[in-house]
This record gives structure tokens, sequence and C-alpha cells, in this order.
């Protein structure tokens, strides 16, 4: 049995002014949006939440806000943290923690890859400082170091407190692998893996596309857990073609994740979201930003639709 219960999880991303400061309303509204819209499972400062790049000032800050936004009965918040050493992030992890936090995400630090003594020894240190916490270990090349199933087959027999992974850069195999090797672990997928994972066993839903389309995000999630296999893949073909051509134009440019996912936000309606990232990282420009709005609204307006599961395509939608 995992460690974690199976959902399909979000992030929240941070809107700043242009002093590069929260624009706390738009952050509350993003969150209840997200709540409304029937996802009980959110966090903040992953890539796409721009965790790499905040001060401890702002981390403070939007950590609390996002706090007071999902303390609420029914609802699972976690914070995600990202560091160039053991002790950056578990002070980091001290401050989320003194907030009221119980769920993180962690990354390896970047520096340098670490070998495997020293993985294990950042695991058993990290999440063994917080022992009254679950951890979600965001596994990412950026760290220099991707941790395999034998590598996390090690960590759960050592970590108690480890419960989920975050494996967005899978292969067919690797994905059976994680799901069949390491059932402790909760895995999230993105959409693009999150159907194969479903053949093999159980596993969650990382979803970037869910401040888009709430209900497709939802539909993809709930085929998957109740084993509905064909209308699963069928749904699956159609929401990737529809993702893949409404970014198009972003992927033309090669930017920081959190770029294209306040861009996401922004296409979901949110139209006070503004585009910038923290110094020093480019952005989506506006002109790139509304060639994506009219493909989705032109070619695609019924899934924008509140409740358009009557919808027919090819394949069809249940």
């Amino acid at each position: 049995m995992a460690r974690y219960h199976r959902c399909a999880l979000i992030s929240c991303e941070v809107p700043w002014d242009d002093r590069e400061q929260l624009i706390e309303p738009v952050f509350r509204e993003q969150v209840r949006r997200g709540i409304a819209s029937g996802f009980k499972d959110l966090y903040i400062f992953g890539t796409a939440g721009e965790g790499y790049a905040v001060d401890t000032p702002r981390f403070d800050r939007v950590a609390r806000v996002f706090r007071e936004e999902t303390s609420i009965e029914g609802v699972n918040a976690g914070c995600g943290v990202i560091g160039l050493s053991t002790a950056n992030i578990i002070e980091r992890l001290r401050i989320a923690h003194g907030i009221g936090f119980r769920f993180f995400q962690i990354s390896l630090p970047s520096w340098g890859a670490l070998n495997d003594a020293e993985v294990m020894r950042f695991f058993r240190d990290v999440c063994g400082a917080f022992p009254d916490s679950r951890f979600l270990h965001y596994n990412l090349m950026r760290t220099k170091r991707l941790l395999t199933v034998d590598d996390y087959v090690r960590i759960v027999a050592e970590v108690p407190n480890l419960a989920a992974t975050k494996n967005t850069g899978t292969t067919v195999d690797s994905t059976a692998a994680l799901v069949r090797r390491t059932p402790e672990l909760q895995h999230f997928f993105g959409e693009a893996m999150f159907p194969l994972g479903c053949l093999n066993g159980e596993c969650s839903l990382l979803s970037s596309w869910a401040p888009m389309v709430p209900w497709a995000a939802l539909r993809l999630f709930e085929l998957g857990v109740g084993g509905r296999v064909e209308e699963l893949f069928h749904f699956h073909r159609d929401y990737l073609e529809m993702t893949r051509a409404v970014i198009a134009p972003m992927l033309r440019h090669t930017l920081m994740d959190g770029a294209y996912d306040k861009a996401i936000v922004r296409l979901g309606g949110l139209e006070e979201m503004p585009l910038r990232l923290l110094s020093p990282y480019e952005t989506v420009s506006e002109e790139t930003y509304q060639e994506c709005r009219r493909i989705l609204h032109q070619e695609f307006a019924d899934w924008l639709a509140s409740n358009p599961r009557n919808t027919v395509r090819s394949g069809g939608w249940a």
C-alpha cells in the first residue's frame, strides 16, 4: 500500500508585480479557483512555481498566504523546497513546517551530481529531520542525478517517510518499473505517461493543464483510476492533441517551466495573471500568448465548456 493517497495534484504559480513582489489577490484567486474546480491536492514552489528563484522573505510570504487559502477540511497542501545543500533545504523546510505544512516536495542538491552514498545521506538527513511529515521526491535532470527504480528500492527500505515521487520524464519501461517495483511510493506522472502508469498499478496524476481545462484533467484521472482503459486512451489521444496544438507557439522558445505554466493559468481565464518570472528568467511574450489563445478559442473552444462531457470528437468522450 502506498504511503500517500492517490490523487490529481496541481501546482499553483506565483504572480509577481513589476517590482517582483507577490500580487496577493491574484494568487489567492488562483488557489481558490483550483479548489473550486475540484482539486483537493495542491502545492507551491516546484520548477513551475519558481521555487528555485525565491529569496527567503518571498518564500515565507507566499507560503503563509498559500497555507491560509488551503487550511480547509479535505484539502491537502504541499510546499516545495529547492536548494543547493542539505542545510539550505532544511532551513526552508523548518519555515514551512512552522507555518503548518506536513507534506513537502524536495529535489536533490544540484551544484554537483550526488553519488549513491550521498543520495542516501540526503534523504536520511532531510526526511529524518521531520519525522511527522511526508515527502515527495521531484526527480529531474536539473539536479544532475536522475534516480532509477533501483535507487528508490534502496531508499524506501531506509527512509519510512519518503512517500511519493514526481517523475515527468519517464519511458514506458521506467514508468512500469516504478509502479510495479516500488508500490510503497505514490508515483505522480504527467499527462503523457499517467495512462501507462495506470496499466501497471496504482499511480497519480500531476496535471500541468488543469488550470486551463480542469474538467479534462479530472476526467483523465477518473478514467485511469476507474480502469476504463479504452475510454482512457481515446480521451488521452484527444487531450494530448489539444494541449500540443495550443502550446506549440510557446515551444519555439526555450524557457523555464514557469513561463509556460503561467500562460496556461491565464489561458484558463485568470486574465490578471502576469506572465512575468523572477530575474533573470525570460517568459512568454504577449504576442506569443495571444497566438496560443487564438488557437485555443478558435480550434478547441469545446474544451473550455464547463461541462462538455456529452461532446463527441473522434474516438468519443464518455
